[in-house]
């Protein structure tokens, strides 16, 4: 229509109709591609789509650019966010804060969650213990800055929990430098700004083959969905995501005690489309005699920020969730996804955190 001329309001409506049922709520995540009998992942159109909306030079292209070159700046500017959302949730309580966050969100702004989680401290750089055995440890964004939820059952936030196991398996952990400044990309390529997640994955590449000693030691991301990212991006050195780094690295030098609570596993799209299913369910069996696989939860439909900004998705998503989880008495639910296991504690009714948390938590060291 738009090549021919014909039939213009067609065409507007097409477009109108285009943006929220393919765009606006497109998940961005291609976990589509394991369903379809092609293999198509309708993500990287939806990429496509954002970036011809979001042209270099058009405000948002400018903010999302200018996030980029200020990135420690936003990420303290989150954890305050989190703090007045935490503080306002302590003040007016569960049921007032739900009433101003319905306000505000029909007002265009992301919508506030019981399980918003609150502020992470920024992780100190440089090298945690001193030991032969070494791994480069790159917390996510995500997890530099999101901490625990309210109620939840544990004390500390992912990145101390991931250095304790790594200490009580012998490893030394070495961060990055120039960490508060870090990002895989993710963010700016599920946007649609293409160019600046390539350019901010490259800054990423290059902190890690310091830190690495050029690829002499592994290198580990917290966060699911972000060290998918850098796997198709970064190629010169060994990524892996925390279940497999704990399987190949840190399960033989640890003593697993497995413990009876009831707990639920939530594969994430990334840990689905890197083939990390199995060894997930084997470390949860090693640390629970009770392991339930809900069924029928494929995507979350969180996507990184699609639970605050259009969280019927998360919700739709997430419809057959809850009910299993009440009927088998499911005490904790566990992933690899922090902004994934908000939206599986708002739509599930139980706690979500990482598998990192159950694992340290049923462990010693040899």
């Amino acid at each position: 229509l738009r090549e021919t001329g014909r039939d213009p309001e067609r065409l507007a409506t097409l477009v109108k109709q285009y943006r929220y049922q393919g765009d606006q709520t497109c998940a961005g995540d291609g976990l589509c591609s394991t369903s379809c009998p092609m293999g198509i992942n309708v993500a990287d159109l939806t990429h496509l789509v954002r970036q011809e909306n979001l042209p270099v030079g058009s405000m948002g292209y400018k903010a999302g650019d200018f996030a980029a070159r200020h990135f420690a700046g936003i990420k303290r500017g989150l954890r305050l966010t989190l703090d007045v959302a935490r503080l306002g949730h302590n003040v007016l309580g569960p049921s007032a804060m739900n009433g101003v966050a319905g306000v505000m969100h029909k007002a265009g702004l992301p919508l506030w969650t019981p399980a918003m989680p609150g502020k992470a401290s920024q992780p100190k750089t440089g090298r945690v213990g001193e030991n032969n055995l070494k791994g480069v440890y790159f917390p996510s964004c995500i997890n530099q800055t999101m901490g625990l939820s309210k109620g939840t059952p544990v004390k500390n936030t992912l990145v101390d929990e991931m250095i304790q196991l790594c200490r009580k398996a012998g490893y030394e952990v070495i961060f990055p430098d120039g960490l508060e400044k870090m990002c895989c990309g993710t963010i700016w390529e599920s946007k649609g700004m293409l160019d600046i997640a390539d350019r901010k994955t490259a800054e990423l590449e290059e902190a890690l083959w310091r830190a690495s000693e050029q690829g002499k030691y592994p290198v580990m991301c917290d966060q699911s969905p972000c060290l998918h990212r850098m796997r198709k991006c970064i190629t010169r050195m060994k990524l892996y995501e925390p279940v497999e780094f704990i399987w190949e690295y840190l399960r033989d030098r640890l003593a697993f005690t497995p413990i009876d609570r009831r707990i639920a596993l939530h594969f994430t799209c990334s840990t689905r489309e890197m083939g990390l299913v199995d060894k997930m369910t084997q470390l949860a069996h090693l640390c629970s005699n009770n392991v339930f696989l809900p069924e029928g939860i494929g995507c979350c439909g969180f996507a990184g920020d699609r639970g605050w900004t259009h969280p019927e998705v998360n919700r739709w998503a997430l419809r057959k969730l809850r009910k299993q989880l009440e009927e088998n008495h499911i005490e904790m639910g566990y992933s690899n996804s922090r902004t994934c296991e908000v939206g599986l504690e708002t739509n599930g009714g139980i706690p979500y955190q990482s598998i990192v948390y159950l694992i340290n938590e049923v462990t010693t060291g040899k």
